[in-house]
């Protein structure tokens, strides 16, 4: 069904570059607003790119047909139109919010100049620029501190490690990956990058980041503690953006509100990605992102059945190199009084398999090295269906190639 109705994305990130793909193999071109100079990528394989594996074009997403680099300052919601920096006003019919979100920059002493810029030497990991200004400043023998021990502070750690610095990664929580990850799993990837020779400090609070001359120096901890540094890369967490919407009167909470057509409190703004919240869920994935692009897609071309449900989605880490690691996480991976807990442990290959089952369901799992198996044990997770009764089948899909 082909549409008249414009349909204006801000962001060019990989739900919005998904959406306007999907629109245009439906009949309804889509005009996609990027704030960023570089051609639409995949944030996700950002971390590929610091560690040198791959070039900056590698990870680039399919060019939009109709693509225009500005950033949008303002939504007009009664005149159904956007204003730009540059002055210029883009008309809609429906605007789609795909804005994605921030850095989280962590509230330490030192961490801004006068100017309100960071200083010298300090990086947050979030866009393209990020990634090629700390590839620029890395090299063998630099003294760079990772602040964060998530997802993405693990994989930053590994790639400067992989560059040949002296890496730091300081955690304030107990353990590694803490959101996605139980106890034994951690473990394993505390054990990875310290193979690596990263340094890991786990419990430890960063307060303040001294700087001389406007460059960075060093780091201090709430302990008094202090570490050298030439390079800071913050890596703790992210929020959504959403400016635009709370300036135009959108419902907002965490992120911006919208329901099964993923429609904002205003009939003709929708959001997607990063900066949506459905169904009291912000993902911050990119799972569910592509997900809400495809239905959003359909729904925006005339589909009047497709809904977006939620999305189940699964964490995966693919470390390469040398030392390759790779961890795969779903569902809930700490069992409750009750739950049933299938686990296989190999000290010395380096691989650790869980699985959590609760009336007789596949509520979540962990596993590290060989993945052989999460496929398999995906499906059982997503299809939520009951297990054979006699439990042998739930081994043989930790133990043989499920068919990932």
């Amino acid at each position: 069904m082909t549409s008249n109705k414009r349909v204006v994305v801000i962001g060019a990130g990989l739900a919005g570059v998904r959406l306007a793909e999907r629109l245009g193999e439906l009949g309804t071109p889509a005009l996609l607003v990027g704030d960023e100079e570089h051609r639409p990528y995949n944030r996700v394989l950002l971390a590929e790119v610091l560690a040198g594996r791959y070039a900056p074009e590698v990870i680039a997403l399919p060019a939009p047909a109709e693509l225009t680099r500005a950033r949008v300052t303002g939504i007009d919601r009664a005149a159904r139109s956007v204003r730009c920096a540059d002055g210029s006003v883009i008309a809609y019919d429906t605007l789609v919010l795909a804005t994605g979100s921030n850095p989280v920059l962590p509230p330490l002493r030192g961490l801004f100049t006068g100017t309100g810029e960071l200083p010298e030497g300090v990086h947050a990991f979030r866009t393209m620029d990020d990634c090629l200004g700390l590839s620029k400043a890395v090299r063998p023998g630099v003294r760079a501190v990772v602040i964060g021990g998530g997802l993405l502070g693990v994989s930053a750690a590994r790639a400067l490690a992989r560059r040949g610095a002296q890496v730091v990664l300081a955690q304030q929580s107990e353990r590694l990956m803490e959101r996605q990850l139980d106890p034994g799993a951690s473990k394993l990837v505390l054990r990875h990058l310290k193979d690596l020779g990263v340094e890991v400090h786990t419990e430890c609070r960063v307060r303040d980041v001294r700087c001389v001359g406007g460059a960075v120096r060093s780091v201090e901890m709430a302990d008094g503690y202090a570490l050298d540094a030439d390079l800071v890369v913050l890596a703790c967490g992210v929020h959504p953006r959403v400016g635009l919407a709370q300036e135009a009167g959108l419902e907002v909470r965490k992120g911006v509100v919208v329901d099964d057509e993923l429609r904002t409190s205003d009939p003709h703004i929708r959001a997607i990605g990063d900066c949506a919240q459905h169904d009291g869920t912000l993902y911050g994935l990119a799972a569910p992102a592509l997900e809400q692009a495809d239905v959003l897609a359909e729904v925006l071309a005339g589909d009047g059945g497709a809904r977006y449900t939620g999305t189940r989605s699964l964490t995966r880490l693919t470390l390469n190199g040398q030392t390759a690691f790779d961890l795969a996480a779903f569902g809930e991976t700490e069992a409750l009084p009750g739950d049933d807990v299938v686990q296989l442990t190999d000290a010395t290959r380096g691989t650790y398999r869980k699985v959590v089952v609760r009336d007789d369901r596949v509520v979540g799992g962990v596993l590290v090295g060989e993945l052989g198996t999460v496929g398999a044990l995906a499906r059982a997770w997503e299809g939520a269906e009951p297990l054979p009764a006699d439990g042998a089948p739930l081994l043989h899909l930790l133990t043989n190639d499920g068919g990932s």
